[in-house]
Order: structure tokens, then C-alpha cells, then sequence
């Protein structure tokens, strides 16, 4: 993981495990982990209130300087999904085949941004289920799964299925 560089997306009302397990999980192993706020320097506040603080916004950074893209769930993709900006970054991101990898309401901005159409199997939270199949997924109730370069998840308990699926894809 040395050489990966990794953006964590934050918008408010995140989904406290499921920013800073990846981000601490992903550091420990060794890569760089940038948090991407719509704004820099921005701290955005969990659902409880717990703060995030952007690195970089992502008007300012390209989906290029990225491995893999992760977003959290919560509700904060449905905040992210307001944003010109992250939107555009994961959009990029997609066309670029870099990992994305959305757990719970996280595939909220999968849904926005076209990387679930022509049946790509995913999963997340179950009520975003209809979301999700309406963008064009093929839904699957498991902890992780793995269609080409999209990784999904359903909730917290599945963040050690998810992360070990981000690093074996990332190799």
C-alpha cells in the first residue's frame, strides 16, 4: 500500500466507522490517505458530531492523483450528491476505472454518477436497495462485492470484508 494514494470522501452526517475505519485501516497499511471534502480545510461533523477535516477539496484534486475512491454511507451521500464537485470527482473516477468502493448509503453517489448501469452487481444498505436497481445495478445482499472496479458493502459490520476487498483489488 506504500505507493496507493487514497481519497476518502466527508460531507457532513457521515457514518462515524465507516470514514476513519478505512482511513486509519489504510494509513496503517501504509498509503496515503487524503480526506475530500467539497471544500479544503472544511470539518465536517459525523452523525454524532465527531469531526472530519478535509485535506483537499474536490474542486482542487483529480481523480488521476487517485488509486481508489471511498465512500462512506451515513448520510452524507446524500450531501455529497449536492456537490458539482465530488460528484464530477467520482464520475471522473469511474471513466478512469479507478476503485470505487461505497458501503452502506454510499452507493447513493454510485447511483449519480452512472457507475452502476448495465446490471454491475453491488450491494449497500438495504434501504437504498430500489436506488440502486433503478440506476441499473443488480443488487446482492452480501457483506462485500466486487464487480470489476466498484466494491460495495452493506453496513459498519461489514468493514473488515470491505477493506480487504479495497487492498486485494488494489494489490
Amino acid at each position: 500500500m506504500k505507493n496507493k494514494t487514497i481519497a476518502v470522501l466527508a460531507e457532513q452526517k457521515y457514518e462515524e466507522m465507516e470514514l476513519w475505519y478505512p482511513v486509519y485501516r489504510f494509513r496503517e497499511a501504509g498509503a496515503k490517505v487524503v480526506i475530500v471534502g467539497p471544500e479544503v480545510g472544511v470539518t465536517y461533523p459525523s452523525k454524532l458530531g465527531y469531526p472530519a477535516k478535509s485535506d483537499a477539496s474536490a474542486k482542487d484534486v483529480t481523480a488521476a492523483q487517485f488509486d481508489a475512491i471511498i465512500i462512506p454511507g451515513g448520510f452524507c451521500p446524500d450531501y455529497i450528491r449536492r456537490s458539482e464537485a465530488m460528484i464530477k470527482l467520482v464520475r471522473d473516477a469511474h471513466a478512469q476505472k479507478k476503485i470505487l468502493a461505497a458501503i452502506c448509503h454510499g452507493p447513493w453517489v454510485l447511483c449519480s454518477t452512472d457507475a452502476l448501469r448495465g446490471g454491475r452487481k453491488a450491494t449497500g444498505f438495504y434501504a437504498i436497495k430500489d436506488d440502486m436497481v433503478n440506476a441499473g445495478a443488480t443488487w446482492v445482499d452480501a457483506e462485500v462485492v466486487v464487480d470489476g472496479h466498484v466494491i460495495t458493502s452493506r453496513k459498519p459490520d461489514d468493514l473488515p470484508a470491505f477493506a480487504s476487498a479495497i487492498m486485494k483489488t488494489l494489490g
